[in-house]
């Protein structure tokens, strides 16, 4: 892909989430059921990563920063980095109003952002590597071997190419599908994803985090009790051999070595 290209993505990811965090996104991300999700995904994160309350945690595309904030107080300190000013500009309001002394949020790109090297135990991107131009995604790699301390962790949480959700709100619901979809987004392969960040050094795995429950809070933020069970069926399902394949969404775990 040429560098002109390159840039006319990011410009148009940019110009799509302008948008959605200058209205749609601070009414549905507040609501009761993505707040649930937001908070399991906090617990699960930390536990899968083995990260505790002194971490030093980096978020990658944090947005208008509701799962940083969700994250803070069970940190030592967060830094999120977001292309978006309206993200940015919401992320730190939405600091200010819960009182955190240990988040900031800066504008820009892991490459441009002022960030110490080797400056954090835990880098997390939540649906971000999908929305990257594939050259970017093939650097995140260097990124992270670059920002993360020896030992350190880096967290993916990203739409699977084979989610069985995708082909079914595909068919029922093609609509509402593309009207939460940026441009250039797409699903990707959680194994091929791990074996970019393998084939770079990194030692990586790939998993299965959910079936309904995710999609579920996107189609009915309100809807506590359905996330919940929702959640509760997809603990089984993800470890369904086989059937877990067709989960919405997979995560990578990558460690930098020691």
């Amino acid at each position: 892909m040429r560098t002109e290209d390159i840039a006319a993505v990011l410009g148009r990811e940019r110009e799509y989430h302008e948008r959605l965090y200058s209205g749609e996104a601070q009414h549905r991300f507040r609501q009761a059921a993505v707040r649930a999700f937001r908070a399991h995904l906090c617990s699960h994160i930390l536990r899968v990563t083995g990260m505790g309350s002194g971490a030093r945690v980096l978020s990658a595309g944090c947005g208008i920063g509701d799962m940083e904030i969700t994250l803070a107080p069970q940190v030592r300190e967060l830094v999120g980095v977001d292309l978006s000013p309206a993200g940015i500009c919401e992320a730190r309001a939405g600091a200010a109003r819960s009182g955190l002394k240990n988040v900031r949020f800066v504008e820009g790109t892991l490459e441009s952002a002022d960030l110490p090297p080797e400056g954090f135990d835990l880098a997390i991107a939540i649906f971000f590597l999908h929305h990257l131009p594939a050259p970017i995604l093939a650097d995140m790699p260097r990124q992270v071997l670059r920002l993360l301390a020896p030992g350190g962790t880096f967290y993916a949480l990203d739409p699977s190419r084979l989610r069985l959700s995708g082909a079914v709100g595909s068919l029922l619901i093609p609509r509402i599908m593309k009207q939460h979809q940026s441009p250039d987004e797409r699903e990707l392969d959680g194994g091929r994803v791990a074996a970019i960040f393998q084939s770079a050094g990194v030692p990586c795995s790939a998993g299965f985090y959910d079936f309904v429950s995710t999609p579920l809070a996107g189609l009915f933020p309100g809807w506590t009790a359905g996330y919940r069970a929702a959640r509760r069926l997809d603990e089984l399902l993800i470890r369904t051999p086989l059937l877990r394949r067709l989960s919405s969404n997979f995560e990578i775990i990558a460690r930098r070595p020691i």
